[in-house]
């Protein structure tokens, strides 16, 4: 079964995408940079709920299938992309980013990784439309990736070791000190980057690493190149209300990545099952499976231990 997205859908999933821009745009001008927990929760339910209506507008269209697709794409995509918010932590942190600036920073983030996971998608679809064997290779990298998430507390994360930042630094001359919320300054009629830039480069490059991870998770689900984009964004798009609303609470969270990690394992293996014709994983079991995974480590973590 393949569909390439009727004109109907297209053209609400691209208000959809216009309307967040416009959003985003408007927020830049505004002077208050810093998103509140009320107003992060809000666009988190808008955001939830317009994929979910997206999905329904998938089954109304097209049928049952590709909806339930669309819907575990999503959840993949949406969980990893929210384990990944401990990365964006880690960043803030450490080049001490004023939380009045992390909105612009993640705004320029989102943009970066609707347009890196574009490339990807079309890039991937190409390829296996060629070289089916490439499925295998995804397979590879999403049990690898699965194997190194439940390694993930062993490994700390270091903007330090980024090797964008090094180039990025040896080429580009950079201020100390932050200027407002300014990317560009010209001092002594030299122009000089601003800490704030170097944190969005850093962020993006970021983003090149979670799409390496991600585009081949949603390919183990369908190969329909509409389902797998609009998955895919659906997902960026609220990634930035997400952060504000759980900032607070991802330590709490910490036992997602097992939920991923085993996610991720599950679709690997799909994958090499349906490649070498040994059996065939339907996507309502897919989609139980996702839920059950993701839905029982996050309410593992956010049970209260003794130590709390």
């Amino acid at each position: 079964m393949e569909i390439s997205g009727t004109p109907l859908l297209w053209g609400v999933f691209s208000l959809i995408v216009i309307f967040s821009i416009c959003v985003d745009v408007l927020q830049f001008r505004s002077r208050s940079g810093e998103m509140v927990f009320r107003e992060a929760a809000i666009w988190s339910v808008v955001w939830v709920s317009l994929a979910l209506l997206f999905g329904v507008g998938i089954f109304l269209q097209s049928g049952t299938e590709p909806a339930f697709m669309f819907v575990t794409g999503y959840l993949i995509e949406l969980s990893l992309s929210i384990d990944n918010l401990f990365v964006f932590l880690v960043i803030f942190a450490h080049f001490r980013v004023p939380r009045v600036y992390q909105k612009k920073v993640l705004t320029y983030g989102i943009i970066g990784a609707v347009l890196m996971r574009a490339v990807f998608i079309v890039l991937g679809a190409e390829l296996l439309r060629h070289y089916d064997w490439l499925l295998v290779v995804f397979a590879a990298i999403l049990i690898y990736s699965g194997i190194k998430l439940i390694k993930k507390e062993e490994e700390e994360f270091n903007p330090e070791r980024s090797i964008v930042l090094k180039i990025f630094r040896w080429l580009v001359p950079t201020t100390r000190e932050y200027q407002d919320d300014k990317l560009l300054v010209r001092e002594n009629g030299k122009l000089f980057a601003t800490p704030l830039l170097l944190v969005i480069v850093v962020v993006e490059s970021t983003d090149v690493l979670f799409a390496l991870d991600s585009i081949p998770a949603i390919f183990g689900i369908t190969t329909n190149t509409f389902l797998i984009f609009t998955s895919n964004i659906f997902a960026v798009l609220g990634l930035r209300a997400f952060f504000f609303l759980l900032a607070g609470a991802l330590d709490k969270l910490r036992l997602l990545h097992y939920g991923l990690a085993f996610v991720l394992s599950f679709v690997g293996v799909k994958m090499l099952l349906h490649q070498f014709h040994i059996l065939e994983i339907g996507v309502i079991t897919s989609l139980l499976v996702v839920i059950g995974a993701l839905g029982l480590t996050t309410l593992l973590s956010l049970r209260p231990t003794t130590t709390e």
